[in-house]
């Protein structure tokens, strides 16, 4: 009998080994299209499949023992990991750097604070666990927090960088004329701020008709009443909204303050392709 017939404690179905290896054929489906239409990413398709799999065991062990222990030093060395790497990767994406570490910088600002913000917020007020720091609250509402945060920050960024090589004359134009480096690029901060925040807006307006998001599908699957967990999924979507648009006006102001200087200069020295 396949182990999906089998119901764990509380009705939730556990799954074994042979469960992700059927699950795992679709994968391969994938590859052997790379493969027959010569597309060359079956490399890849395989490569982060594998990556997959090591990364969220590997983090499932570790959310066990730090669950089990409750211990704030333990949640904050995992949050802190977190924020780090989420930080890296708003740096990394952007096809423009910063000189100085610049990219690094704005995208460590902008995950630190935003995601504290919000997610501090939701604790205090909505949420209430006892006590405040439990790293099972913590720690999952961190890591949704920061996937919206790193995807709305690195597209803002991105947009900022390139945008200011390409809106150049136009820039230098309005600061000869007067303006200062803010209304200089009022027009592409606004672009900065629309482009983070389209893929919030996006999910929020297909939640429930289009697509049954997965925090809900998971609590439904785990045996939580469907409205209880339609209630939890506003709660994070309307969370995952605010924090998209604090981390893209976030990165837009600290970008725009990279590429001017205090005499109102364009500095597109500090700006480097990679």
């Amino acid at each position: 009998m396949n182990s999906l017939t089998q119901p764990a404690v509380q009705g939730v179905l556990t799954l074994q080994a042979s469960d992700l290896v059927i699950a795992a054929s679709l994968v391969a489906l994938s590859a052997l299209i790379s493969l027959g239409l010569r597309l060359r990413m079956e490399r890849s398709i395989l490569w982060a499949a594998a990556r997959t799999v090591v990364q969220l065991l590997l983090v499932g062990h570790i959310l066990r023992v730090v669950f089990a222990n409750a211990a704030p030093w333990l949640t904050t060395i995992v949050v802190l990991i977190m924020m780090g790497l989420a930080a890296r990767e708003v740096a990394a994406r952007p096809a423009e750097r910063l000189s100085a570490a610049g990219n690094l910088r704005i995208g460590a600002l902008a995950v630190v604070s935003t995601t504290a913000v919000t997610a501090l917020f939701i604790l205090s007020t909505a949420l209430r666990p006892d006590p405040w720091y439990d790293p099972r609250y913590l720690i999952s509402l961190v890591g949704i927090v920061l996937g919206s945060v790193l995807n709305a920050g690195s597209l803002a960024l991105d947009n900022m960088l390139v945008g200011v090589r390409r809106e150049r004359a136009a820039i230098e134009a309005r600061i000869a004329l007067g303006a200062t480096p803010r209304q200089a690029f009022a027009v592409l901060m606004r672009e900065s701020v629309r482009r983070g925040l389209v893929p919030s807006i996006n999910q929020m307006a297909a939640a429930g008709i289009i697509t049954l998001p997965g925090i809900m599908t998971g609590q439904i699957i785990a045996g939580m009443d469907p409205v209880e967990a339609v209630k939890y999924q506003i709660l994070i979507l309307f969370l995952l909204c605010g924090a998209s648009g604090l981390a893209a006006i976030g990165v837009s102001w600290a970008a725009l303050r990279r590429l001017s200087d205090g005499r109102g200069r364009l500095r597109l020295d500090r700006l480097h392709a990679r």
